[in-house]
């Protein structure tokens, strides 16, 4: 009787200890998280899954004249699109025709503006540099800085390149963007007055170092499930 106790307990021991191990191991085993998926997650990513709707207005101000914009309302989960302008189109992004394909290029340009921090995640295609300190282009302040490159195929835009500056709390604070990865920067804008809609931030404006041009965003309003 002894002997069985005895063994019954050293087999619970070393089962135990296995399974400590080979939870162990499974830890360790965790990929720490990117500089995409930090910019990403400290804009609100967690949340997306759980965002049903999301409706936004894409305007630009140039010399306090503003002109029309281009609403949207996007189901993220069935990607049924419509936009409201000079018409209203509504359309299927899975299901994209000659009809369509001038909206859902505007669709793709005015997200990408809206949602960039969690484009560095969605474009798995593109490739993505290791950070490095740099002088933002508006504010000249030293900021860390990625570099998001598209593939020359493909896609509305191939070969474009955007320099991404963040603060130490992976906030992006300015970008520049640089058409088929030129050398010189295209455009570069600020990006500020963050709003939080349902744990999803937002940089509401992105104006230029002049100051008299501003992409704005309005009407924005995020729906969960």
């Amino acid at each position: 009787m002894k002997t069985f106790i005895f063994s019954l307990s050293l087999f619970l021991i070393l089962t135990s200890c296995n399974t400590a191990e080979k939870k162990s191991t499974k830890e360790e085993t965790i990929a720490p998280l990117t500089v995409a998926e930090k910019i990403a997650n400290a804009h609100g990513f967690e949340n997306w899954k759980n965002v049903k709707r999301i409706d936004f207005t894409f305007n630009v101000e140039v010399n306090n004249q503003k002109g029309k914009g281009r609403h949207w309302t996007w189901h993220p989960k069935t990607n049924d699109v419509t936009m409201i302008s000079n018409d209203t189109i509504t359309y299927n992004r899975r299901k994209i025709d000659n009809t369509a394909m001038g909206a859902d290029r505007g669709f793709v340009n005015d997200k990408f503006w809206l949602l960039i921090p969690f484009q560095l995640v969605w474009d798995s295609s593109a490739t993505i540099t290791e950070p490095k300190k740099a002088e933002s282009p508006i504010h000249k302040e030293t900021l860390d800085m990625i570099t998001i490159t598209y593939s020359n195929k493909g896609g509305y835009t191939p070969g474009d390149a955007y320099d991404i500056y963040y603060d130490q709390n992976y906030m992006i604070k300015e970008w520049s963007f640089r058409q088929g990865n030129s050398a010189e920067p295209s455009l570069s804008n600020t990006f500020e007055n963050y709003q939080d809609f349902n744990g999803i931030k937002i940089a509401l404006d992105h104006k230029k170092d002049n100051g008299n041009w501003n992409l704005f965003f309005s009407d924005v309003e995020v729906t969960l499930k």
